[in-house]
């Protein structure tokens, strides 16, 4: 690079790119190592903001023969080194569709965008309506392509495009499907699942199974649903997740290439922050790969630190099983927030009908969504059971994740929130009954909204939503640790202050009130305070060296929504 390069972030389009000469990292690596692999249909699934759709505008621009003599494009990339390659460029019909819009919370909504990706993919071909090249009836098929006409219309509507176009040009088709999960994921969500599947399942076979008309198929997403799913009976098929070691470094940017973009910016100071901001990325075996938009995010905002790649998008679905996930997930991610790992039994294939029972099928869609990072494979038992160790993969996602337990006492309840804690602090119990109330009719329905949730697990999601708030909003302050063995038993919650002079230390007994046994909440709270002393909760401080009066004992006890503290 001659200078410091000119980055834009968001741009999408390969030619547009290389022509204005901003900023750009030589992947075409990836169109040499693609074509001489061979499969017919290959997915191919990455997180978000890795350089997927950027990489198929230029596997597009490489092919199409609508970019014929455009070679200019890659005469100073590394394919452009090929006489063979050279020959290649441009001369293939190539059909490119993205599902990145089709974010709808309803099927009749999804259904009118899938129309306008497809109309639009008909508008762009008319050329195909000159001449005697269609029939009668195809023509009035060609014309009735159109937005919000019946979404059962376009299950073939690709595949009767691959055949115009093979028939014009007298060549096998190209289809290039940019986030084909995305509609996935929101039919997930907003409840149309079911529905969502037949359609999918139907014009996926339908483009790339049954289609003699096809050269390749090439689809990116970011996770890989379930081949029973959408995908069933493609044996055609070529599944490349993030655990696989081919394309490893055509997505994303390895170390060697990003402390070669802080040098060539002036940044070279700045290479180990960087990389304990941004590095954690692993395919296949292939380590210390980088966000591409938090790099040149970073460039672009001349070395600020923030999330940027985590916070390019709601996080909805991540959001919303954590948030409402069972205990385990909430324990989980108490010990990830503390920098910790865990083993789970990882499936690459999202089952999206199992995430709200199954708690591997979550941290799956963790790790394909690049939260977690893998650190250690271990195949167990005789039939050698995938057992992979898990961690959060770096700094950004870390703060992501703070942000989003935050967010969830955040609306009407985060003043509540917040003064609860000054008041827990402040050993103020009348402030404290004051303000944890409104939390906790706030929270009870968001932290047990999990089609698996009962009345009687409610109380402990909620309680383990409660402390990761707590971990996050006294970071720093205080050490916090939950269910965890002291003296004669185990404890809920205890808060151990760095600053041992300046804070006290904190002992939390959380009980359920049980009718049959205790005649109010009062003596809930006085079952709570008895077991915290019985049980010799603090013994454990004590023995670090805590004077008794420094220590804080409070019971909480619940009943439904209410809660009462002493």
């Amino acid at each position: 690079m001659d200078g410091r390069p000119v980055v834009n972030l968001g741009v999408q389009r390969f030619d547009k790119l290389i022509e204005e000469k901003k900023f750009y990292i030589d992947k075409t690596k990836f169109i040499k190592e693609w074509w001489e692999y061979g499969s017919e249909v290959t997915l191919i699934t990455r997180p978000r903001r890795f350089g997927k759709t950027l990489n198929m505008s230029m596997t597009e621009c490489f092919f199409s023969n609508k970019y014929a003599d455009r070679g200019d494009l890659f005469e100073n990339l590394s394919i452009w080194k090929e006489e063979k390659y050279r020959k290649l460029q441009g001369t293939y019909p190539v059909i490119f569709l993205s599902f990145a819009n089709v974010k709808a919370a309803s099927y009749k909504e999804m259904g009118y965008r899938i129309t306008k990706v497809i109309a639009d993919l008909y508008e762009q071909n008319r050329y195909l309506l000159e001449g005697e090249l269609l029939s009668k009836n195809e023509r009035e098929y060609y014309e009735s392509i159109k937005p919000g006409m019946e979404i059962t219309m376009t299950a073939d509507a690709i595949h009767s495009m691959t055949n115009f176009m093979q028939r014009y040009y007298g060549k096998d088709v190209i289809v290039i499907l940019d986030e084909y999960d995305t509609p996935m994921q929101e039919a997930w969500l907003s409840g149309y699942w079911d529905d969502a599947v037949r359609f999918f399942n139907g014009l996926f076979n339908s483009t790339f199974k049954t289609n003699p008309y096809l050269c390749r198929g090439l689809i990116t997403g970011i996770t890989r649903v379930a081949k029973e799913s959408i995908f069933s009976g493609m044996n055609n098929l070529r599944v490349i997740t993030t655990t696989s070691g081919r394309y490893a470094t055509s997505f994303g940017f390895t170390e060697e290439e990003v402390f070669q973009a802080l040098d060539d910016t002036g940044m070279g100071e700045e290479k180990q922050r960087v990389k304990k901001w941004y590095d954690g990325f692993t395919f296949g075996t292939h380590t210390d790969i980088y966000n591409p938009w938090s790099i040149t995010s970073f460039i672009e905002n001349d070395g600020e630190y923030s999330a940027y790649w985590a916070n390019t998008s709601s996080n909805g679905l991540v959001n919303s099983l954590i948030q409402s996930g069972n205990p385990d997930i909430k324990q989980t991610m108490e010990e990830l927030l503390k920098g910790n790992s865990f083993e789970a039994a990882i499936d690459e294939q999202i089952i999206f009908n199992q995430l709200n029972d199954n708690v591997n099928a979550v941290w799956s869609l963790l790790l394909a969504t690049g939260y977690l990072k893998v650190l250690e494979l271990k195949q167990t038992g005789r039939l050698l059971k995938k057992v992979y160790t898990l961690a959060l993969t770096n700094l950004e996602v870390e703060v992501m994740f703070e942000h989003m337990v935050r967010d969830w006492f955040k609306g009407s309840t985060e003043t509540s929130y917040n003064n609860f804690i000054k008041a827990l602090l402040l050993n103020d119990v009348e402030a404290m009954n004051e303000y944890m109330n409104k939390v906790a009719l706030h929270s009870f329905s968001s932290f047990d909204t999990g089609k698996s949730a009962s009345d009687d697990d409610a109380p402990e999601r909620f309680y383990h939503g409660f402390v990761l708030g707590l971990m996050v909003e006294l970071s720093g302050r205080y050490t916090i640790t939950s269910n965890r063995e002291s003296g004669f038993g185990r404890y809920d919650v205890m808060l151990v202050p760095a600053d041992r002079g300046k804070d006290c230390a904190y002992i939390i007994e959380f009980k359920v009130h049980k009718p049959n046994r205790e005649k109010d909440l009062a003596e809930t709270v006085a079952n709570a305070l008895l077991q915290i002393e019985e049980k010799q909760y603090e013994a454990q401080l004590i023995a670090d060296g805590f004077a008794p009066e420094r220590i804080k004992k409070y019971g909480f006890a619940f009943q439904g929504k209410q809660v009462l503290i002493g």
